[in-house]
């Protein structure tokens, strides 16, 4: 009977082919017609991105195409630029504009100077209590604005606890502390309420602060401005930048405090809209007004965001 061999060249041995294993020498099951079935039943990834994006435009995307929408719808009716002129040429929306401006620098610039100051006695002055006032900051920072400023009226009042101190005292009829319902009562209170805010980056940057850098600029002769200078003060730069940045963000958009102070002649542009809106009934004017704070809030906090992924990198 004649054999079914292949004939082999001199020289070269013949292989018998193997069948492929799997990590653990196991040989894998042929694909079988349930592959393609089970490829077919995945759900693609942007499937899942959908619910939650259907909800934020529903509860913000709409609401915030409205206010836009009413900005260009005059009372006349109709679709035209005319509300933005009318409130850009308002001698109120310049002076709003100007005192937000200011009164979100003017807070900004305090709560650095003074959130610096006071995390680096809590970081590098030791002083009993000084980790319970560390947690404190963390809870402070959940309290809502108006309390603060109402805290502040309790104090600094006209029927406050100083100005019934200074009448108990000396008899006069009335306190000296009347500054509340001025714009300077309005910065003290955003100083107040927005320093904690500075303060927990620099906690954080000055924890991973070496304290070896600290001993041996002192035992070279660093006296204490020089060694702040030199070797803390650049430190916390990245979360000076990042707390300002969010802390100018959240001045510009403030409200609670403005109205509970009732500082007199003291409109920024969220009590502008409020008072176009509320007051006035002119809601075209308001979601002007509204259409520029959100711009104006927009562009800060993406500055905000590029100085915190620098921060982190």
């Amino acid at each position: 009977m004649a054999s079914t061999a292949q004939p082999v060249a001199p020289g070269i041995t013949a292989k018998t082919p193997r069948r492929r294993t799997g990590p653990s020498g196991a040989t894998p099951p042929a694909a079988g017609p349930q592959a393609p079935a089970r490829e077919a039943r995945r759900i693609p990834r942007f499937v899942w991105a959908l619910p939650p994006v259907a909800v934020l435009a529903l509860v913000f995307l709409y609401p915030l195409a409205l206010v836009v929408q009413q900005s260009f719808s005059p009372d006349e009716g109709g679709t035209s630029i005319a509300p933005y002129g009318d409130v850009f040429a308002s001698a109120s929306f310049r002076s709003a504009l100007t005192t937000t401006v200011w009164l979100a620098v003017g807070s900004t610039v305090g709560c650095l100077v003074l959130g610096f100051v006071l995390a680096m006695v809590i970081a590098f002055v030791p002083f009993p209590g000084g980790r319970a006032v560390a947690k404190f900051i963390d809870v402070f920072l959940s309290f809502p604005s108006f309390l603060i400023t109402l805290a502040l009226l309790f104090i600094y009042g006209n029927v406050g606890l100083a100005n019934g101190a200074w009448t108990d005292l000396t008899g006069a009829s009335s306190g000296p502390f009347d500054f509340l319902t001025t714009p300077w009562g309005v910065l003290l209170a955003e100083i107040t309420y927005f320093t904690p805010f500075v303060m927990r980056p620099l906690l954080a940057a000055f924890s991973q602060l070496d304290s070896a850098q600290l001993e041996v600029a002192s035992s070279l002769g660093a006296g204490p401005a020089r060694i702040v200078r030199q070797v803390i003060l650049p430190e916390a730069l990245p979360a000076l930048a990042a707390g300002g940045s969010l802390v100018l963000v959240m001045c510009l958009n403030e409200f609670g405090i403005v109205l509970f102070t009732g500082a007199k002649g003291v409109t920024t542009l969220p009590m502008l809209v409020y008072s176009k809106a509320i007051l006035e009934s002119d809601y075209p004017a308001a979601c002007v007004v509204a259409v520029v704070n959100i711009a104006i809030s927009v562009g800060l906090y993406s500055l905000y965001r590029m100085v915190s992924r620098r921060v982190g990198a």
